[in-house]
């Protein structure tokens, strides 16, 4: 066995979904808007994003190329598509409207989330080794 530092792409159809990180701190980076993509209930947008679970137990993990394709998050996630700029929020449920189920969305993250993705982001620039 070698030590590679490298790993074979992931498959596109066993990829992670933002939804699998409820009540947990995300930090979030926008990379693109897609449209009329190809799924099993016909073509959809999606905003692709990276991102970096804070806390909880999935604490740590690093995903890229996740798309989203619930709207509520895409409306929070699109503005910042291209900016460089990163979204920090708590994934969690809003309020169902009548006959609907109740959308996926990040809540506003409080000082202390904003102090946990500080510390992250400097561990990332300053890593140990």
């Amino acid at each position: 066995m070698t030590n590679d530092l490298f790993d074979a792409p992931s498959s596109s159809s066993g990829g992670v979904k933002i939804t699998e990180f409820d009540g947990q701190l995300l930090l979030i980076t926008p990379t693109a808007h897609e449209k009329d993509i190809a799924t099993s209930y016909g073509p959809a947008d999606a905003v692709s994003v990276d991102l970096v679970v804070l806390d909880g137990a999935n604490a740590g993990e690093e995903h890229t190329g996740i798309r989203v394709f619930q709207r509520a998050l895409q409306g929070q996630l699109r503005p910042k598509v291209g900016t460089g700029r990163m979204v920090l929020g708590r994934l969690g449920r809003g309020t169902a409207k009548p006959g609907q189920s109740a959308p996926w969305l990040l809540s506003d993250p409080t000082e202390s989330d904003k102090q946990i993705a500080r510390d992250y982001l400097a561990r990332k620039a300053n890593p140990p080794f």
